[in-house]
Protein backbone atom coordinates (compact mmCIF):
# COMPACT_ATOMS: atom_id res chain seq x y z
CA UNK A 1 0.00 0.00 0.00
CA UNK A 2 1.23 3.21 -0.75
CA UNK A 3 0.73 6.86 1.22
CA UNK A 4 1.18 10.38 -0.01
CA UNK A 5 2.46 12.46 2.71
CA UNK A 6 1.22 16.21 2.46
CA UNK A 7 3.18 19.08 3.14
CA UNK A 8 1.83 22.50 2.36
CA UNK A 9 4.65 24.62 0.83
CA UNK A 10 6.16 27.19 2.82
CA UNK A 11 5.27 25.07 5.80
CA UNK A 12 8.51 24.85 8.25
CA UNK A 13 9.19 20.53 7.91
CA UNK A 14 7.12 18.63 10.32
CA UNK A 15 10.08 17.03 12.63
CA UNK A 16 9.33 13.64 13.43
CA UNK A 17 5.68 13.26 12.24
CA UNK A 18 3.00 14.02 8.90
CA UNK A 19 1.03 17.10 8.87
CA UNK A 20 -1.60 15.09 6.32
CA UNK A 21 -1.02 11.05 4.30
CA UNK A 22 -3.38 10.21 1.40
CA UNK A 23 -3.80 6.64 1.54
CA UNK A 24 -6.42 3.96 -0.21
CA UNK A 25 -7.28 0.25 1.24
CA UNK A 26 -8.64 -0.91 3.90
CA UNK A 27 -9.13 0.68 7.20
CA UNK A 28 -7.99 0.18 10.54
CA UNK A 29 -8.95 1.30 13.76
CA UNK A 30 -6.59 0.41 16.87
CA UNK A 31 -8.06 0.96 19.89
CA UNK A 32 -5.86 2.70 22.24
CA UNK A 33 -2.93 0.79 23.49
CA UNK A 34 -0.91 0.89 26.74
CA UNK A 35 2.15 -0.20 28.31
CA UNK A 36 0.99 -3.27 29.32
CA UNK A 37 1.97 -6.89 27.84
CA UNK A 38 -0.61 -9.02 25.99
CA UNK A 39 -1.06 -10.35 30.11
CA UNK A 40 -1.86 -6.99 30.69
CA UNK A 41 1.01 -6.83 32.55
CA UNK A 42 3.08 -3.68 33.52
CA UNK A 43 6.49 -4.95 33.14
CA UNK A 44 7.36 -0.97 33.30
CA UNK A 45 6.46 2.07 35.25
CA UNK A 46 8.72 4.20 33.34
CA UNK A 47 7.58 6.42 30.91
CA UNK A 48 10.23 5.43 27.96
CA UNK A 49 9.28 1.77 28.70
CA UNK A 50 5.82 2.22 28.39
CA UNK A 51 5.75 4.09 25.32
CA UNK A 52 8.00 1.13 23.68
CA UNK A 53 5.27 -1.24 24.87
CA UNK A 54 2.51 0.74 23.61
CA UNK A 55 3.69 1.07 20.04
CA UNK A 56 4.97 -2.48 19.83
CA UNK A 57 1.35 -3.48 21.06
CA UNK A 58 0.26 -1.28 17.76
CA UNK A 59 2.13 -3.15 15.40
CA UNK A 60 1.16 -6.61 16.35
CA UNK A 61 -2.08 -5.07 15.99
CA UNK A 62 -1.48 -4.14 12.83
CA UNK A 63 0.91 -7.21 12.06
CA UNK A 64 -2.12 -9.24 13.07
CA UNK A 65 -4.33 -7.60 10.54
CA UNK A 66 -2.20 -8.25 7.65
CA UNK A 67 -0.53 -5.00 7.68
CA UNK A 68 3.19 -3.53 8.80
CA UNK A 69 4.01 -0.42 10.37
CA UNK A 70 4.48 1.35 7.03
CA UNK A 71 0.40 1.17 6.82
CA UNK A 72 0.10 3.44 9.87
CA UNK A 73 -1.21 6.85 8.57
CA UNK A 74 -2.25 8.00 12.28
CA UNK A 75 -0.97 7.93 15.86
CA UNK A 76 -3.02 9.85 18.57
CA UNK A 77 -0.72 9.87 21.69
CA UNK A 78 -2.38 10.69 25.28
CA UNK A 79 0.31 10.88 28.22
CA UNK A 80 -0.24 12.18 31.56
CA UNK A 81 3.28 14.09 31.95
CA UNK A 82 3.95 16.84 29.74
CA UNK A 83 7.05 17.75 31.11
CA UNK A 84 8.28 14.31 31.34
CA UNK A 85 7.79 13.82 27.40
CA UNK A 86 9.46 17.16 26.56
CA UNK A 87 12.09 16.03 28.93
CA UNK A 88 12.70 12.92 28.06
CA UNK A 89 11.78 13.63 23.84
CA UNK A 90 15.13 12.15 22.52
CA UNK A 91 14.12 9.01 24.51
CA UNK A 92 10.80 9.42 22.94
CA UNK A 93 12.29 9.35 19.51
CA UNK A 94 14.69 6.65 19.87
CA UNK A 95 11.60 4.17 21.51
CA UNK A 96 9.51 5.30 18.54
CA UNK A 97 12.54 4.28 16.18
CA UNK A 98 13.16 0.73 17.39
CA UNK A 99 9.56 0.27 16.80
CA UNK A 100 8.74 2.08 13.97
CA UNK A 101 11.64 2.42 12.46
CA UNK A 102 11.84 5.61 10.28
CA UNK A 103 8.25 5.59 9.13
CA UNK A 104 6.26 8.87 10.89
CA UNK A 105 2.33 9.42 10.54
CA UNK A 106 0.12 12.19 10.97
CA UNK A 107 0.03 12.54 15.01
CA UNK A 108 -1.46 14.45 17.52
CA UNK A 109 -0.34 14.31 21.45
CA UNK A 110 -3.09 15.10 24.44
CA UNK A 111 -2.17 15.83 28.09
CA UNK A 112 -4.58 14.49 30.12
CA UNK A 113 -5.28 14.72 33.82
CA UNK A 114 -5.00 10.54 34.03
CA UNK A 115 -5.61 7.57 32.24
CA UNK A 116 -8.28 4.36 32.77
CA UNK A 117 -5.16 2.12 34.00
CA UNK A 118 -3.39 4.04 36.84
CA UNK A 119 -0.32 2.56 36.33
CA UNK A 120 -0.71 3.58 32.98
CA UNK A 121 1.34 6.86 31.78
CA UNK A 122 0.82 6.53 28.20
CA UNK A 123 -1.99 5.58 25.83
CA UNK A 124 -1.88 5.36 21.97
CA UNK A 125 -4.31 5.07 19.19
CA UNK A 126 -3.73 4.29 15.88
CA UNK A 127 -5.20 4.03 12.10
CA UNK A 128 -3.98 2.12 9.29
CA UNK A 129 -5.05 1.53 5.48
CA UNK A 130 -4.25 -2.21 4.93
CA UNK A 131 -3.71 -3.30 1.11
CA UNK A 132 -6.78 -4.89 -0.12
CA UNK A 133 -7.79 -8.30 0.58
CA UNK A 134 -6.26 -10.46 -2.28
Amino acid sequence: MSTITIHPDGWKPAKGYANGIIAEGRVLFVGGQIGWTADQVFESHDFIGQTRQALQNIAEVVLAAGGSVSDITRLTWFVTDKREYLARQKEVGAAYRDVMGYHFPAMTMVVVAALVEDEALVEIEATAVLPPED
